[in-house]
């Protein structure tokens, strides 16, 4: 592309003016214009190009272990897009599906215990989600309200708080840690892989009913998923590094909220566990395009399947 066009330098502007406010005290952002041009130029003019093979509105997947960046690219891609293709985007993450405590509550004591805690298969509202995307596809649009979770309360914002897309989107990006995860074989499931399942579910219980859903509902949802983005990071070590890195940040950006210690983040990924390592095996399978990052966070190779 010519990076002396006019266009290129207005989006380059906004690039550095978001980057700026994303950034946190001692930890500047390395290399901001060579990420722009290396990676999420190349990556819009890839989904662009997705979209404008039939011009019918695409759901692009994004996924990635907890804190791998996936918001802040999907806010970056937005405005890319936009400025530089003319799309409008729609933007969510799985997360803003969970179900609300109370509903979490009640599958806890009905179903297993483990379910209290959000995050794993199960724990989000399928329903909905499926029903907000046939919303944002139907022929004749009009207003669809995206749900918003609040983790510091650990509940879904009332309704009124809600998200509003007043225009039907080109393109919907729809990212979360699980996206496009496949179930595991049985077999896989019996051997515990940490204190979580070797304490609190011993019968497998918990285990196979997170499999199950992955294996029926979630599958329904995630086959509706154009194309998938990947963001592989070195080791599940990392997993832990960056989401405790996000509540460091969360900290820095939030007043008056409840931030989880270092001991409450390590415990809290282990239900993440075994579906994030299981996905970072299985990278070449799930996605369509996988980005490969480095320790320090960096976007080192994009490769295509």
């Amino acid at each position: 592309m010519n990076t002396k066009s006019f266009n290129y330098l207005i989006l380059k502007k906004k690039y550095l003016k978001f980057l700026k406010r994303s950034e946190t005290k001692g930890k500047p952002i390395i290399d901001k214009v060579g990420k722009l041009n290396r990676f999420y130029l190349p990556l819009s003019n890839w989904i662009y190009e997705v979209y404008k093979k039939d011009n019918k509105i695409k759901i692009i997947g994004l996924s990635g272990g907890q804190g791998s960046g996936k918001s802040t690219i999907t806010k970056i891609l937005k405005f890319i897009l936009k400025l530089r293709y003319g799309l409008e985007l729609c933007v969510f993450s799985i997360d803003d599906f969970y179900k609300t405590r109370a509903e979490r509550l009640k599958m806890s004591k009905k179903v297993h215990p483990l379910f209290l805690t959000r995050g794993v298969p199960g724990t989000h509202d399928i329903s909905l989600i499926e029903k907000t995307f046939i919303k944002l596809k139907k022929k004749n649009f009009s207003t669809v309200l995206i749900p918003k979770f609040d983790k510091s309360t650990d509940n879904r914002i009332k309704k009124s708080k809600w998200m509003k897309v007043t225009k039907q989107p080109n393109v919907i990006i729809f990212e979360g840690w699980c996206v496009g995860a496949k179930n595991q074989k049985k077999n896989f499931l019996k051997k515990g892989i940490n204190i979580i399942e070797n304490k609190y579910d011993k019968d497998l219980r918990w285990r196979n009913e997170v499999n199950h859903y992955l294996s029926s509902s979630y599958k329904k949802i995630f086959n509706k998923i154009d194309k998938l983005i990947y963001l592989k990071a070195p080791s599940f070590n990392y997993i832990f590094r960056w989401r405790l890195n996000q509540e460091q940040k969360l900290k820095l950006t939030s007043k008056n909220k409840k931030i989880m210690s270092k001991a409450e983040v390590k415990k809290f990924i282990l239900f993440y566990e075994r579906i994030t390592r299981q996905m970072m095996r299985d990278f070449s399978k799930i996605s369509d395009l996988t980005v490969f990052l480095d320790k320090k966070h960096r976007s080192i190779k994009m490769k295509f399947f």
